[in-house]
């Protein structure tokens, strides 16, 4: 049969997809092949195919049994003869599958890059006839990609064993460091290295400022989604289990899936999602990789991905069937910071900056009033123009702007004259005229720009900051220390000017408006009260004491979670942080 027929009787479709073909006759060619396509776009197609139409058995080497199980269960379905190997089955099930392996009954054969390195797998491969080798997630090779994997490192044996077989790598997150890493390290000759769009026209990119915990946000995305299926992702164990409970309360067909749970647990979430025995499912991260349910209408995360592959990868397991899908980003500055101390005690200082830079793009793609399909698109080298009316930012149209060129050349003013050798809280504490030991350590007390800035929050001028970043005009170097970019230099020399969507300046605190609570704060507000009134009482003193209402107020709209953050809130100083301010700090803790 010629691949059109297959295409067609085997896998439904009258054409092929984007770089599909090309990939399929690379194969057919025996020749090296990496292919990075979105998460949706077909990758499975690539290989699939032209291992029906070749002698001998593929081996594909994939990170995850829920996606080998996908792939082999679908397979199966469509009577093409596919098998796995891995940790969850039973010593006399695999003997049963190499049996027939060594038969030649197997067409494509699934395993775990671990399984090769144990003991006399590599000498069993070698007694089959393989027609090439498959490397899935191709990305977990790279040690400057987001999944760095060990044993996807010693994949790089594979040519040095099998010399006169093909390696075909595929991912759908890869920038062109990743991609040349991957070639590298899997020994590719000579590669065809083919290179899909980024643009995914049927979803819809939305982020937002998290609200309290954001729950009264969530049911609001939700309420336009009944009965569809989707992922909310939540970024702890806790956090999945109190966001599913939440759901359940409200009527919803919700699962949790974490870590932290049984394997049998997991597996029934995992079925009922795929069987739509439950709608959604509440999930860190580790749900969901490789997953071939095609008809997830939404993704939501509760809280910010750590990079930029992550979020694109998570967000593309909607919408895989092509039809319209959402998704919704719910982050505040508590996310980054949560994610940078994670970041802070890794020891390796290559890997670490690596991580920070990352994370600092991810969050300023969270807060950009840029197209979001554009941004996804720069960050892995594409070229894109704006999606029209498929993300929020475009939606929203003509937004008023600020003009912040006087503060930009304030901020950047202040990082030249610290010589460009530390980081932005430091940058921000000189301007604000901070009494702060590091500031009076090296003398910036004593600088022209020390407190020019003291008019303005640090909730601004971190705003301030972020705008500079996502212009390319700053950028984060060696030891987390903020350095000038070409772009920067000219806003200092005053050959550009720098503006702002007001609303962000507005939110941050640069409005005049009175200060109102949201429905969500106004709940949040109440906790502060209760509390404040359980100290009050065991203390015999009048509630006002503890803290005024406008500082409760604030502690509802900022959350703070550091010592720090709580004494620039209004109202607190050190003498009634030290008698109360752990017990609020706490609660400000658990509603994040």
């Amino acid at each position: 049969m010629t691949k059109e027929n297959i295409l067609k009787t085997v896998f439904g479709h009258d054409v092929f997809r984007q770089s599909q073909e090309e990939a399929v006759d690379a194969i057919l060619d025996a020749r090296d092949l990496i292919t990075i396509l979105p998460t949706g776009g077909g990758k499975s197609l690539c290989y699939q195919l032209p291992s029906l139409m070749m002698d001998g058995v593929t081996i594909v080497i994939s990170p995850l049994i829920a996606l080998m199980q996908d792939q082999v269960y679908a397979l199966q379905n469509n009577d093409i003869k596919a098998e796995m190997i891995n940790s969850s089955q039973d010593f006399n099930e695999v003997e049963e599958i190499i049996a027939r392996l060594l038969q030649g009954e197997i067409k494509l054969l699934y395993i775990a890059p671990e399984r090769l390195s144990a003991n006399g797998f590599i000498e069993l491969l070698q007694r089959v006839e393989i027609n090439f080798f498959v490397v899935d997630e191709a990305h977990c090779v790279s040690e400057w990609g987001h999944e760095f994997r060990a044993d996807y490192r010693n994949l790089s044996k594979l040519k040095q064993i099998f010399p006169d077989v093909c390696i075909a790598a595929f991912t759908a997150t890869a920038t062109h460091k990743v991609q040349d890493d991957i070639v590298k390290t899997l020994n590719l000759s000579n590669p065809l290295q083919l290179r899909g769009k980024t643009f995914r026209d049927n979803l819809t990119i939305s982020a937002q400022q998290r609200l309290g915990n954001g729950r009264t946000q969530l049911l609001n995305f939700l309420s336009k989604h009944n009965g569809k299926c989707g992922i909310v992702y939540a970024f702890s164990k806790k956090d999945v289990e109190s966001v599913a409970g939440f759901l359940r309360t409200k009527g919803f067909k919700v699962g949790a899936y974490h870590a932290g749970f049984s394997n049998g647990i997991r597996s029934k979430v995992y079925r009922d999602f795929m069987f739509e025995e439950i709608d959604i499912v509440v999930a860190t991260i580790a749900f969901g990789m490789g997953i071939d349910k095609s008809n997830i209408r939404f993704v939501v995360h509760m809280s910010m991905p750590k990079t930029m592959e992550n979020y694109y990868q998570e967000i593309g397991r909607a919408g895989r069937d092509g039809l319209e899908a959402q998704t919704l980003l719910l982050c505040t500055k508590s996310d980054d910071v949560k994610m940078r101390s994670f970041i802070d005690v890794i020891e390796n200082l290559e890997y670490k900056e690596l991580l920070y830079n990352k994370l600092r793009k991810m969050y300023s793609f969270s807060n950009s009033s840029e197209c979001r399909h554009k941004l996804i698109a720069k960050y892995f080298d594409d070229d894109l123009d704006s999606c029209g009316d498929i993300c929020d930012n475009c939606r929203r149209g003509e937004v008023e702007k600020v003009d912040i060129t006087l503060e930009a050349q304030k901020l950047l003013s202040c990082l030249y004259r610290c010589e460009q050798k530390f980081g932005m809280i430091h940058i921000i504490d000189v301007l604000r005229g901070s009494r702060g030991q590091k500031v009076l350590q090296f003398n910036h007390d004593k600088l022209s720009v020390y407190g020019v800035g003291k008019d303005t929050s640090k909730e601004v001028w971190n705003a301030i900051a972020d705008r500079l970043f996502e212009l390319d005009a700053i950028e984060i170097g060696e030891f987390r220390a903020i350095k000038l970019k070409k772009f920067g230099v000219g806003i200092l020399q005053k050959k550009v000017t720098v503006d702002i969507d007001n609303h962000k300046m507005t939110v941050k605190g640069r409005s005049s408006k009175k200060e109102e609570l949201t429905p969500i704060e106004d709940s949040i507000f109440d906790k502060f009260k209760a509390l404040r009134l359980d100290i009050a009482s065991k203390n015999t003193i009048p509630a006002y004491i503890v803290f005024s209402d406008k500082t409760l107020l604030e502690f509802a709209q900022k959350l703070p979670q550091t010592k720090n953050d709580m004494l620039d809130v209004n109202g607190v100083g050190e003498v009634k942080y030290e008698r109360y301010g752990e017990e609020f700090l706490t609660l400000c803790r658990e509603l994040i």
